[in-house]
Parts: C-alpha cells; structure tokens; sequence
C-alpha cells in the first residue's frame, strides 16, 4: 500500500474505520484472532485475548480485541509489514455473504469508507512523492550546472594560466602550436563547436592544396580562424592568404586572432573583402586573455565583432570587455 510507503502508523481516521469493520468481517472471536495471526501481528500482541476467549468468550468484545490489538500493532516500527497487510486484507475483502446477515450493509460501507479513505491518502501520497521526486530532480539539475559551472571556471582558469606562459616562450615554432591547442580549448570551454587544424588536399594529385588553422560554428555560420603570432603587426600580405581562403569556401566567413596586432593597410584589406560581400572579423590575441582575466563572454564577443563587420563594413573594432 503506497499509503504505509509514507506513514508508519495507523491515521485517526483510519484507525477508527478499522475498528468499527474488522469485528463486522469476523463472524465470531476466534475468527478475530485468526485475521490478525494471517496479518502476520506477532502472538504476543494478541496472546491475552486468546488466552480470555479460550477461559470467559462472553468477557471480551470483538470490538475491545481489535482496538487494543491495533493499538499495540501502531506502536513500533518493527511492525510495519504487519499494519500494512491489516489495511490489504481489509481493503480486499469481498466474502460479506460469509458474514452475519445483519452485518453485511454495515460491513460492505466500511470496506468501501476505508477503500476511499485509503485511496484519497494514497493520491496524495503519490503527489507529495511526484512533488519530493521533482524536488530531487531539480535540485540534482541545479546541482549538475553549478558543477558544470565550476568546472567551466576551472578549465578557463587552467587556460588563462597556459596563455599566459606562452609570453615568457621564445620558441616561435612551439609557442605557435601550443597558442592554436589553448585557443581551441578555449572555444570549446565557450560551447562553440571547434574543428582542429586541418589541410585540404587536391582530389587529383593528393598533395596539400591549402593549411587551415582551424574552424568554429557560430550561429550556424562556419568561420576558418587564422592564428598568427608575430614580432611586429601583421600586415595585408600576411593577412592575403586567410582570405583566400575564406573566399574560395561557399558560405564560409573568417576570424583573425594576432598578436601584437594589424596595420593600417592590413585593415584596408579587410575592408574591400567586406565591400566585396565577404564576413572577415580580426580579433587581438590580448583581447583572449582579456576575456579569460575577467570572466568576459567570449559569444558575445565574437557575435560583436561580426555586427560591426557586417553592418558597418568594419573588420576592427574595440569591444568593450568589462
């Protein structure tokens, strides 16, 4: 019974239903003696009043057996199994042709009282428990993104902390593959769908046609990124072969992340492609660290970097990071 799942004791009300129809669905005593020993109520709850009706059977009302019975039968958990199977009897009962005829109409209402009464508070046993259930499932999803938060914080954390040192390295060779795996993992801690450094080779020949940094989606459009790390601001020729690229891939855009930064006729460049109906967004590698210091947004970046391309034919702009 879902009803004993929640409650260990006998309600008031039921209490009193089980007493005014037990004696009604046992036709004598013993037969009150014998329903709670099938219950499976320890003897010894029972044992005065079957040693009183087996010596003064008139001494004793059914009524008195089965109240003190249950009396004893709701104190103490150890009884739960057998409060539960009282209830199952009871409710399940369905023999009133057995019974003294005087008793069946009485008896039949107080099955059915109790049938109800148990069925009411078993519904609002099953609410409460859907309630506690989607009480714990909430907080388990509570729980599962303050730790997916937490974590975030930690990765970005471990990434702000490997950018970081990648300006003491004077490797220029290492410090660029270290920069392209930090920034990925970085796009990636930002949930922003990342494809690796990739080539492209010809379908005739097999050999390299082009080398691509890497890829990001970003609002369903792709965007070939370009990484350079230079000792001086890069200018249009380097930036000449990024866009190349960028024009020769159908709905393709472009993001330049480079540090110290561009010139002024690197800029320009930038801009004709935009005049020409291409997206190029260029980005600074200290505007990176920037965002991993603060805790900035890096979508919301990126997403303005590409408004001011888009609308105002800007490919640089200085978005304010907190």
């Amino acid at each position: 019974m879902t009803l004993f799942d929640a409650a260990y004791h006998y309600p008031a009300d039921l209490f009193r239903l089980l007493v005014d129809t037990i004696p009604l669905l046992c036709p004598s005593k013993a037969d009150v003696l014998t329903f709670f020993r099938g219950a499976g109520v320890p003897p010894e709850i029972f044992a005065d009043f079957e040693a009183r009706v087996a010596i003064d059977r008139e001494g004793v009302s059914k009524y008195e057996m089965v109240r003190v019975t249950l009396e004893r039968l709701n104190n103490g958990d150890a009884l739960l199994a057998a409060r539960r199977e009282v209830i199952k009897r009871v409710v399940e009962f369905d023999h009133f042709a057995t019974l003294w005829p005087n008793d069946q109409p009485k008896a039949q209402a107080g099955v059915a009282n109790i049938q109800r009464l148990v069925g009411v508070k078993d519904t609002w046993t099953r609410i409460r428990q859907h309630q506690t259930d989607d009480e714990r499932r909430r907080a388990a999803e509570r729980r599962g993104r303050a730790e997916a938060v937490t974590q975030r914080q930690r990765e970005l954390s471990t990434i702000y902390g490997e950018l970081c040192a990648l300006f003491d390295d004077r490797n220029a060779q290492r410090r660029g593959r270290a920069l392209e795996q930090v920034l990925n993992r970085m796009f990636a801690a930002y949930d922003i769908l990342v494809s690796n450094a990739f080539t492209v080779k010809s379908a005739s020949t097999g050999g390299i046609v082009e080398q691509i940094d890497g890829a990001i989606e970003l609002d369903s459009h792709l965007y070939l990124v370009e990484m350079k790390w230079w000792k001086t601001p890069l200018g249009g020729n380097e930036l000449a072969p990024h866009l190349l690229r960028v024009n020769g891939h159908a709905e393709a855009r472009g993001i330049f992340i480079a540090y110290p930064g561009y010139t002024e006729s690197a800029i320009q460049t930038c801009r004709d492609m935009l005049v020409r109906g291409a997206v190029v967004a260029l980005t600074g590698l200290d505007e990176f660290v920037r965002i991993l210091e603060v805790g900035a947004d890096l979508v919301a970046f990126l997403r303005a970097k590409v408004r001011a391309a888009q609308l105002n034919r800007t490919p640089w702009v200085d978005v304010p990071i907190p």
